[in-house]
């Protein structure tokens, strides 16, 4: 094992679409399922929208969403408040647990990336928008698989979640690293970047896998190849917007993104200028 100094120390992975669960598929179908059991119809975009965040911050930002407080109030007669927020997220909570078993499947790349970055003598830290007990059975069944990192900081470890940095912090402090600057996070979301800038840590998001493009990979392996190219570009851009210090198509680009984080630290650049 490589012991690098004044380079890269730690990286800190997302898990649904970035690490497991290609697409990101899990909390979708739920998420639609349990505003349907309420008589309102949300579509996928909507439902993807806010992931990453805490679920049921994520739950409380569809209820705020325009046509979705619209629908609300038209059959409600009022907005939707906390009491429903958290009667719908007790409802997505208990139908999610059900099902995370079968969504923990580590996404192509990740295992062999994870190898690389340890025989350099990196961590692997990683942060989501799953609650600790949801994380139980994902990371029980992603490490049968071969994915294992090295500290897991779930949403309800830390007295908020995305887009506050204070996860991040956590894995800091699990794995007894420091400085900040010397660590990469990556994640498929906006929030996931939001996050990283905050923590003020270089901060990578990745498209192919991810929520943001919302494919499964037999979808992305048979759509027609300018119709992927121009997702990819669009996806590609709302990253970029988002200030992510680097976009990456795949996974396995996560290594040439620390070597090059490497060279720009050896300069004297620092994630937060």
């Amino acid at each position: 094992m490589l012991i690098l100094k004044n380079n890269v120390h730690t990286v800190i992975f997302d898990w649904a679409g970035t690490a497991v669960d290609y697409g990101c598929f899990a909390p979708l179908e739920v998420f639609i399922k349990v505003f349907s059991k309420k008589g309102i119809q949300i579509t996928i975009e909507e439902a993807r929208e806010p992931m990453g965040l805490k679920k049921i911050d994520h739950i409380k930002a569809l209820t705020k969403m325009k046509r979705i407080d619209e629908l609300w109030k038209q059959k409600y007669g009022q907005r939707a408040d906390q009491t429903d927020i958290e009667e719908i997220y007790d409802d997505f909570e208990k139908s999610l647990l059900e099902i995370l078993d079968k969504y923990a499947d580590p996404i192509p790349g990740i295992i062999e990336t994870v190898a690389e970055l340890r025989e350099k003598g990196i961590k692997i830290g990683s942060t989501t928008g799953y609650t600790s007990e949801m994380m139980k059975i994902v990371s029980a069944e992603s490490a049968k698989k071969g994915y294992e990192p090295d500290s897991i900081v779930s949403s309800t470890d830390t007295a908020e979640g995305r887009p506050k940095p204070f996860m991040i912090y956590k894995n800091a402090l699990n794995l007894a690293v420091y400085p900040m600057s010397r660590i990469l996070k990556v994640g498929d979301t906006i929030s996931d970047i939001k996050e990283g800038l905050n923590a003020e840590v270089w901060t990578a998001a990745v498209v192919m896998g991810s929520s943001e493009l919302g494919l499964t990979k037999k979808e992305a392996a048979d759509m027609d190849s300018k119709k992927l190219e121009s997702m990819i570009y669009s996806v590609t851009k709302k990253f970029k917007d988002a200030g992510a210090h680097y976009v990456l198509e795949d996974i396995k680009e996560v290594t040439a993104a620390v070597n090059d984080i490497n060279s720009r630290l050896k300069a004297g650049e620092l994630p937060n200028e």
